[in-house]
């Protein structure tokens, strides 16, 4: 319940790096320097996809963090920004888990065979 933590263990990163491992939705309540840290976001939506959109916006944009979230919860493609909801491979996997993330595909996405087979 980082939630309800002191402000000092929403700063420590061995404290935050073990809330999000336990959930996800963790990363929410973390220290902004700590939402920017790659192996705490990766650990959140590895645990909850759609943690991502608690993340640095740097990280919002990394492709193995995205994918990461996208294979977790399809839906956290709405979380992902819009240069990458062209990259096929991110949005192949958003859809493999939910097909309702065609929504925020790109158009030319949303017209290939095997991505809306896999939906």
């Amino acid at each position: 319940a980082l939630r309800y933590a002191a402000p000092e263990l929403k700063e420590d990163r061995e404290a935050v790096l073990e809330a999000v491992r336990l959930d996800g939705r963790a990363l929410a309540h973390a220290a902004p320097e700590l939402r920017d840290d790659r192996e705490i976001v990766l650990t959140a939506v590895r645990n909850f996809g759609s943690a991502l959109a608690f993340a640095a916006e740097r990280l919002q944009s990394d492709h193995i963090v995205a994918l990461a979230a996208v294979t977790q919860d399809g839906m956290a493609l709405f979380h992902v920004p819009r240069e990458l909801c062209a990259h096929r491979g991110i949005v192949l996997a958003a859809a493999q888990q939910c097909g309702s993330a065609l929504m925020r595909a790109a158009p030319a996405l949303r017209d290939d065979r095997e991505i809306v087979l896999a939906a």
